[in-house]
């Protein structure tokens, strides 16, 4: 099955096992795909992270007591994924904020993205 939607760009992780299990891997692989798909995702699967950039969000499975995320932002060409982490603590580390700013800003000056283009 092939999908027609956006691409996914993985300027950084992976969806794997381990860590992942075979459960989790495919759930995340289902939930990429509709994003691709263009689907709007919402809680409890999505959620907005304003303090990345506009259009980011996170991704949330739970697998086998462990919370991981999928930063990834939507833009109009592609689903861009900034970071895959297991998330420890209630709120979204500084560093893991910081490591996806970082990220976007380089993919956006390598591949000239502009506002306009997003």
């Amino acid at each position: 099955m092939t999908s027609t939607g956006k691409p996914l760009v993985w300027l950084h992780g992976e969806v794997k096992s381990p860590p992942f299990s075979a459960e989790a891997r495919l759930k995340a692989g289902l939930l990429l795909r509709q994003l691709q798909d263009g689907v709007n995702l919402t809680l409890p699967h999505s959620r907005p992270i304003p303090a990345i950039g506009s259009r980011c969000h996170e991704l949330r499975l739970q697998d086998q007591g462990a919370a991981w995320r999928i930063v990834y932002r939507l833009d109009r060409d592609a689903v861009v994924v900034a970071e895959v982490f297991s998330k420890k603590t209630q709120t979204t580390p500084r560093a893991v904020i910081e490591t996806c700013r970082r990220r976007l800003r380089l993919y956006d000056e390598l591949t000239g993205a502009t506002r306009e283009n997003q």
